[in-house]
């Protein structure tokens, strides 16, 4: 007899994670900190966002933020604009139970970013 896949309750979430400094984080000399997009699976988004923080800090990185834009429907409902790109990346997140860090953006103190 085959076996049926359980249904998956994981969903993808889209969080924009701020960083601090932190020794060994990888940031660029002279930023003062760094904003990462992320996709992270989870049950639910309190469940993605404590793992993307586990995640963060086990990198050396001292996040300090985290704000949810939900998940793939919820941001089509608001109109976001949301690339081929981004969509591989939200089934890559969904598929291997895990978080990817879509793009990272430092801060300088002067007030310019660095893409």
């Amino acid at each position: 007899m085959e076996k049926k896949k359980k249904p998956s309750r994981q969903q993808v979430y889209t969080l924009l994670v701020q960083i601090g400094r932190k020794e060994g984080d990888g940031l660029p000399d002279g930023a003062t900190g760094a904003a990462l997009m992320c996709f992270a699976s989870g049950v639910d988004e309190a469940e993605a966002v404590r793992e993307t923080v586990a995640i963060l800090k086990q990198a050396d990185t001292a996040p300090l933020d985290v704000t949810g834009y939900g998940t793939l429907a919820e941001r089509e409902a608001e109109g976001h604009d949301i690339s081929d790109e981004e969509r591989a990346l939200m089934d890559r997140a969904l598929d291997e139970n895990s978080v990817i860090v879509a793009q990272m953006t430092p801060f300088f103190d002067d007030g310019t970013l660095e893409a």
